[in-house]
């Protein structure tokens, strides 16, 4: 998986790879060891090339920064799936929403069952992905339509997960 983000206006690019042996991570073309934990919500455990450091993520409504050390980032992820979706018009609230996976990895809870009423921002699923939980999250207010990818699930990038309508 490779993905483009933003930090503070720098440009980087992270390639990671899953092997028996574990995480391979190349970060602009610089190979790290890297192993990474996630102890609660919004706070990652990352130990690189040795050194450990705790990250937490605050989130805004529109925007995502990364404490590290007391000092705060601005982090933006370029998803190209994301910009594919706007060109096709697909970025109002209206309608149908498929929730899709930002990365591969295993379904591991259900928070809302199929029919059920949700928010926007309330959280449909989780996905375990590189040690890491992330809480997969209503675009809008409606209801789940259809839960595609149970717990224990193995998904890929772009699969969808839950149909929101």
């Amino acid at each position: 998986m490779t993905c483009d983000f933003t930090i503070d206006g720098k440009n980087f690019r992270l390639e990671l790879e899953c092997t028996e042996a574990g995480w391979h991570c190349v970060l602009d073309g610089q190979r790290l060891q890297l192993d990474a934990v996630l102890p609660r919500p919004d706070v990652l455990s990352l130990l690189i090339e040795g050194k450990s450091y705790e990250i937490k993520r605050e989130r805004t409504r529109t925007e995502t920064y990364l404490w590290v050390k007391g000092s705060r980032y601005k982090v933006e992820l370029q998803d190209p799936r994301s910009f594919r979706r706007r060109k096709r018009g697909a970025s109002g609230q209206d309608g149908r929403r498929e929730l899709v996976a930002t990365m591969p990895g295993k379904v591991v809870r259900v928070l809302v069952p199929e029919k059920g009423e949700i928010k926007a921002g309330q959280g449909v699923l989780v996905v375990e992905a590189m040690k890491m939980q992330n809480e997969v999250k209503s675009p809008k207010d409606g209801t789940v339509e259809k839960i595609v990818a149970g717990e224990g699930t193995n998904v890929n990038a772009g699969d969808v997960l839950a149909i929101v309508e």
